[in-house]
């Protein structure tokens, strides 16, 4: 179980004023308490997939390897607790102010391989000396953290087998458990209720639309294999709240390969294309220009709409910023 320590002595302190408190000890004591140990909210424990992850204390040396925990942290305001950084952070996920913020915190590489996974050592990041990193490689995982007591959290739509039945519950759960790590309960209340409040005002929108189908894919670009996204992603519920229904919603995976002839089939009335960096026209081109694409509805209809991957995938608030650009292209139609 990885946990973030303090010195001894201060452990040994915040435990025995804990005691005094306990047997009627003053508000002085209190607030010694904090000072040698941090909020009295501590330690607290997490689950995150699958395992238990204990905090004696708030983390304050954050390293991110993956993007999507940002919208979390800027939210509870703790984006500035982040040392370091690795990966890819496109702007246009972000608004000014997260955007001025992460241009702040040193990138210690953004190279991809092929297939956009980060390629970076555990040496650089254990040289940072994080007491929580965010985001987990093929060489960085729980267990090589562990063996160094450097606890990871990774999102649990990115988890293993991922999520089941994801939605947007996930995304305030998420919100909530941050809270939990950073003693931030009470803002992330805030950015649940408001989130909550978004969510509620894009459904009463589509009540009002034409009942059409979809399909959210990951085309490559240059030519190769394109794939599809089934109940078991956020394009599910996503969709949902759009008023659209997924025409692979009888798939019970997350993502899969799919066929032209397949799409063909099914004819979907919108496409909505994931692309994590690159031109979105070449993403809009990868499909159009495919040998009998034009016999799809939403090709002929030029209801083709590039989204970058995060707007959708995994759950997080850029699931809900995601909504609301499909609701912008789409859900003005009676």
């Amino acid at each position: 179980m990885p946990v973030i320590t303090r010195p001894a002595i201060a452990a040994t302190a915040a435990g025995a004023l804990l005691l005094l408190s306990a047997c009627g000890g003053s508000s002085e004591a209190d607030t010694s308490d904090v000072a040698a140990g941090g909020s009295s909210n501590y330690p607290v424990t997490v689950e995150n997939c699958g395992a238990d992850v204990t905090f004696s204390t708030e983390p304050e040396r954050v390293v991110l390897l993956k993007s999507a925990s940002v919208p979390y942290l800027q939210a509870l305001g703790v984006l500035g607790d982040v040392t370091a950084r690795a990966g890819q952070y496109p702007e246009a996920y972000y608004d000014d102010a997260t955007n001025a913020a992460l241009a702040k915190i040193p990138l210690l590489t953004d190279k991809t391989d092929t297939s956009g996974h980060l390629q970076i050592s555990k040496e650089i990041v254990i040289s940072q000396e994080p007491d929580l990193v965010l985001g987990e490689t093929d060489n960085l995982n729980r267990e090589t953290l562990d063996a160094v007591s450097i606890p990871l959290m990774e999102e649990p739509g990115l988890c293993g087998e991922g999520l089941t039945d994801p939605g947007f519950d996930d995304i305030y759960s998420q919100m909530e458990t941050y809270g939990k790590v950073f003693d931030r309960q009470s803002e992330a209340d805030q950015a649940v209720a408001a989130l909550k409040e978004r969510l509620a005002s894009v459904e009463k929108s589509a009540a009002g639309t034409e009942p059409r189908t979809a399909a959210v894919l990951y085309p490559t670009v240059g030519g190769g294999v394109t794939y599809a996204y089934g109940t078991r992603s956020m394009a599910q519920p996503q969709l949902e709240a759009a008023g659209f229904t997924n025409v692979f919603g009888d798939v019970d995976e997350r993502v899969f390969e799919v066929t032209l002839e397949k799409l063909i089939g099914l004819n979907p009335d919108v496409l909505i294309l994931l692309y994590s960096d690159g031109d979105p026209e070449a993403v809009t081109k990868s499909i159009t220009d495919l040998p009998g694409a034009e016999k799809l509805t939403a090709v002929a209809n030029g209801d083709v709409m590039p989204q970058l991957f995060n707007f959708t995938e995994p759950p997080s608030p850029l699931a809900i910023d995601g909504l609301e650009a499909i609701m912008e292209r789409f859900g003005s139609q009676p």
